[in-house]
């Protein structure tokens, strides 16, 4: 029995967990984007929740699965950055990019995608997961992101490193920092 396409009862049990399977995923994953992004943690679960909803609701594929992804989270950090005393701003921005996207739907330009090559791909993707990497190597050691993109982030590390910080109430209370900290000379 077909009620809207690709949704039939007789697969109703691995559909819930298939949903769930996939919340349990996305949920750190899009608490961790919204940190990273700089929009903060509940930002990122909004931003989760409605992708879901919206892509749910205006097409794809039965197996299909939507969630955060790491390029939007670069876009978004680098929107916050540049409007952060502008939430207007940042707001007509991402707003844009969505009309933008709805329009590239409707004109079908998605297909254009397989004809780029694998290592393109695959290049622009190890790129993105480097520069949230280098982005989130400050707060990993208990300082604040430094301000001013990647390029800005990656010159402050070394002072950054030296330097760790301990303690507070999150997660970085239990490192072993102050032991390593002993070793490293100043």
């Amino acid at each position: 029995m077909t009620i809207v396409h690709g949704l039939r009862f007789d697969n109703l049990r691995g559909d819930i967990y298939g949903g769930l399977t996939a919340a349990v995923v996305a949920l750190p994953l899009a608490l961790a984007f919204g940190v990273a992004s700089g929009a903060g943690p509940v930002a990122g679960l909004y931003g989760a929740v409605f992708v879901g909803f919206f892509a749910a609701l205006f097409g794809g594929t039965p197996a299909q699965i939507s969630g955060p992804t790491g390029p939007m989270t670069v876009v978004m950090a680098g929107i916050f950055t540049q409007y952060a005393h502008e939430p207007a701003m940042a707001f007509t921005v991402v707003m844009l990019a969505g009309l933008f996207q709805i329009f590239f739907g409707i004109c079908r330009l998605g297909r254009f995608v397989s004809l780029v090559p694998f290592p393109v791909i695959s290049g622009f993707m190890s790129g993105i997961g480097c520069i949230i990497i280098i982005l989130q190597l400050a707060p990993l050691v208990g300082h604040a992101t430094p301000g001013g993109g990647t390029l800005a982030a990656l010159a402050a590390l070394p002072g950054l490193l030296t330097t760790p910080k301990a303690g507070g109430d999150d997660c970085r209370s239990g490192c072993p920092w102050d032991r390593l900290s002993h070793a490293c000379p100043d």
